[in-house]
Formats: C-alpha cells, structure tokens, sequence
C-alpha cells in the first residue's frame, strides 16, 4: 500500500495550474469528474444546477435590436409591438418558469442574435 501521508503532502504542494492538469488527467484517465458542488449540497444549499424553473432575464439587446426583438417573438407569444417594447425597457423577464434545457436554448439564440442574458 502507498504512504498515503507522502501522497497528501505531495498533492499539497501543487500549483493551481498543476493541481488543474492533475484533475484533467484523472478525469480523462478514470472518466469521473471532480465533486466541486458537493459540499453546498451536503451543508443543504441545492446547487444551481439542480433548479426546476428558471427566469430568462434579457439584460440588454446590444446593437443588434430587430434581431433580438425577433428571438424574443419565438420565444414568447408575444407580438411585435409588446417584443418591441420588452426589449427596448431591458433589463426585463422574457419567460419565467422554464426548464433548464429551454432556458438554456432560448438564452444561446438571444446571445446569438446580439443581447446580454442571465439566467435566475
């Protein structure tokens, strides 16, 4: 069996950078990735990736305004007037209580089309 103390303080004594490498390769070499979100989960906080619903918030339509306006229409059932207007009043919801997965689409072809998105 390896000493294991030697182990400890060799891992110790990494780098951020080496430390970074190391996981990679454990990663890549066992096909597991490291449990960084366990610890809030245990103390009770539920990390963000497990949330049900989530709220698309357009922060700003950047200088790409008739697109944005444009995905904001497809994503909702909104018309071009009330599209017209949500984008221009930003930062506003665009939808609330989405999934993960359509929050996740909706906020990629807003990005896309110009606008500044976050996701709550």
């Amino acid at each position: 069996m390896p000493d294991l103390n030697k182990i400890i303080e060799d891992l110790s004594s990494l780098t951020v950078a080496e430390a970074a490498e190391l996981s990679k390769q454990l990663e890549e070499k066992w096909g597991v990735t490291p449990m960084a979100a366990a610890a809030p989960a245990a103390a009770g906080a539920a990390p963000a990736e497990d949330k049900d619903d989530f709220t698309i918030m357009l922060m700003s339509a950047g200088e790409k305004k008739i697109n944005v306006i444009k995905e904001v229409r497809a994503a909702t059932s909104l018309g071009l007037k009330e599209a017209k207007d949500l984008v221009e009043g930003a930062p506003k919801e665009v939808k609330t209580g989405v999934n993960k997965k359509e929050a996740e689409e909706i906020k990629a072809k807003l990005e896309a089309a110009g606008a500044k998105v976050e996701l709550k």
